[in-house]
């Protein structure tokens, strides 16, 4: 397969812990306190894709299951998050390797330096070019040496680097997770199926960006897959054509999870079912918007009694 160039970035939002009452300042401990809450990123642009920021929390209505939701967090404060980089190292990956490690290096250096990263690569089987550590993105030098360290060979696992970047995911202490992956979107070595990946990705409230470089004549590329990915998500899907647009889709996924809004509400139900999420933003000034957060979430299971 060609090279799986952009690694999608899954940006992670679970059902956190939050207090029933959070102020603007408290984000980093709302994930501590007892009250269990569905915590939604959002990110609303203009309609040149800028980041609207410094809305207040009453021009957001948040439904879920068709219902009207009481809102009890809502900060933009730019905490930090745990990213997970699923990389493309097959052997079709030779040419391109390069460009993929300076917009991994792009991207975190657009990030929050208190955010945490780990890599998860991947051709005939899945690798942890960092050794089970979790990086500050502000060590720019180690990952750039970890990423280099990679030899790219042999076909193409990206669902099992997938669902191994989204076990990695639960073990991350941030309360905001992404997964970033840089693919062409196909498979040809994989055990686990996208079936898997995306219910497990939907269980575990996991936002995937996705980054996907390829040619015209690449016969493995599938785009679809990397927009059901993001969409199933509420992730982003990016097609760059030159590496400098590469480059510029990296650092917008870095700027989206940095300038976005966190929103938490208590669930209506504990039915163990999937829950459908819609946040709608009334426009301060009567300009377009556009809002994306995450389609859905699993609730928890109902409390049963022995």
């Amino acid at each position: 397969m060609k090279a799986l160039l952009p690694l999608c970035v899954l940006v992670v939002f679970t059902t956190a812990l939050a207090r029933p009452h959070v102020q603007q300042s408290e984000t980093a401990r709302f994930v501590s306190s007892a009250s269990e809450l569905v915590v939604l990123p959002v990110v609303v642009t203009d309609r040149q894709d800028r980041l609207v920021a410094d809305l207040p929390a009453d021009r957001f209505a948040v439904y879920d299951n068709g219902r009207r939701q009481s809102v009890v967090l809502f900060t933009n404060e730019d905490t930090p998050v745990t990213v997970g980089l699923v990389i493309d190292a097959s052997r079709s990956m030779t040419p391109k390797l390069a460009e993929v490690i300076a917009a991994a290096l792009a991207f975190a250096r657009s990030s929050n330096p208190s955010d945490e990263l780990f890599a998860v690569a991947f051709n005939d089987t899945v690798e942890d070019p960092i050794g089970g550590r979790m990086l500050s993105t502000a060590d720019t030098a180690a990952l750039e040496r970890a990423l280099f360290s990679l030899v790219p060979q042999g076909r193409t696992s990206l669902y099992d680097a997938l669902a191994a970047g989204l076990a990695r995911l639960q073990r991350a202490s941030r309360p905001r997770k992404v997964l970033i992956v840089i693919s062409d979107g196909g498979d040809n070595a994989s055990q686990a199926s996208l079936k898997d990946v995306l219910a497990r990705a939907r269980a575990s409230s996991v936002t995937i960006y996705t980054i996907g470089l390829f040619d015209d004549n690449d016969a493995d590329r599938n785009p679809g897959v990397l927009k059901s990915l993001a969409q199933t998500t509420g992730g982003e899907r990016f097609l760059p054509d030159s590496p400098g647009r590469m480059l510029q889709a990296c650092e917008h996924i870095a700027r989206a999870i940095r300038g976005g809004y966190t929103i938490g509400y208590a669930p209506p139900d504990r039915d163990g079912a999937y829950h459908r999420v819609r946040v709608d933003v009334a426009s301060p000034d009567g300009r377009r918007i556009s809002v994306r957060t995450r389609p859905g979430y699993v609730a928890a299971s109902p409390v049963t009694s022995r």
